[in-house]
């Protein structure tokens, strides 16, 4: 059974479904987190409210991934004592300061913005992979993909003014630390999960790293205010769409190459334009034309980077 569901997972198809899922999830925290904000009584200043919002957030998605977890494997998903290390290295860079860079980076920039600062993560992965820990080779055909799908990245987002030449660090440049962030998670995980279940990992580095950024929001004087139902339905689905995201694109970079799959990343920013150009109604002019565009160049990039050439079949 073990052994039909991991080449079930290492098929193409397989892959892509699973991925464009999981992408299509976080293209909509972009708006949602937003959204959040207003209903929350955030302001874009108020760093350790955000800090806060974070960590709620990510200390249900660590409960829910472990409930998930343990639900399919009938029994509680649990990490190795040897592998206990792990869950703060991950928690550290997949949630605190992935997460922390990036509600404060994305409070001083527009949706459309963040989800092209926030795609440098591709590269990332693919560079820390391939240069730093020698997961795999760094062909020119990944570089090519790669750079084909940062281009359509670029071009849905550049439009009317969305993206704009205004540059700031705790704004910009606080998504780009957060990219960096996640992609050095992507690569553990990876290399973790050889030794450990990758949902184990995810739900208790979550739990860990939201109870952190709880504790640094509440000590600074951060607070939320639940004036709602839809306040609670925010967070609450923000949790649910971290646990169910973070928990398939673990189990895919467990069994397939690191490139293969971040490669997808692509599709976060271009689902994250469309849905906040609906939910926030952020202006991207002609949109139409540049989303097919952007699509192309995107399923170009994914094409090239996931077709295996010869000598490739364990890479």
């Amino acid at each position: 059974m073990k052994n039909t569901i991991k080449q079930n997972i290492k098929k193409p198809a397989m892959v892509c479904i699973i991925a464009c899922f999981c992408c299509l999830l976080w293209g909509s925290a972009f708006p949602i987190i937003k959204i959040g904000y207003n209903l929350l009584s955030v302001d874009s200043n108020d760093y350790m409210s955000q800090i806060l919002f974070a960590g709620v957030r990510f200390f249900l998605a660590g409960v829910f991934t472990i409930i998930i977890g343990s639900i399919m494997t009938k029994s509680l998903v649990k990490v190795r004592r040897n592998g206990l290390y792990k869950i703060p290295v991950l928690a550290l860079f997949q949630t605190i300061l992935q997460y922390l860079f990036f509600y404060i980076g994305l409070a001083k920039t527009t949706g459309t913005k963040s989800s092209i600062l926030d795609s440098t993560s591709v590269f990332f992965s693919v560079l820390i992979a391939s240069i730093v820990l020698r997961q795999e080779k760094l062909s020119v055909k990944k570089i090519v993909g790669c750079l084909l799908g940062f281009a359509g990245v670029v071009i849905v987002n550049l439009s009317g003014g969305g993206f704009g030449a205004s540059m700031s660090f705790t704004g910009e440049g606080f998504i780009i630390i957060s990219a960096f962030s996640y992609a050095v998670s992507s690569v553990l995980i990876k290399q973790y999960s050889r030794d450990d279940n990758p949902v184990a990992l995810s739900g208790y580095q979550f739990v860990l790293g939201g109870l952190i950024m709880i504790a640094v929001g509440i000590v600074g004087g951060g607070q939320m205010t639940f004036s709602s139902v839809k306040s609670v339905l925010i967070i609450l689905y923000l949790a649910l769409l971290s646990a169910a995201a973070y928990t398939l694109w673990g189990i895919l970079l467990k069994h397939n190459p690191v490139s293969r799959v971040t490669v997808f990343g692509f599709m976060t920013p271009v689902f994250g334009c469309i849905l906040s150009a609906v939910l926030l109604n952020e202006h991207i002019g002609n949109s139409g034309i540049k989303i097919f565009f952007a699509l192309i160049l995107v399923s170009l990039g994914i094409i090239i980077v996931n077709i295996k050439s010869k000598g490739e079949a364990n890479d």
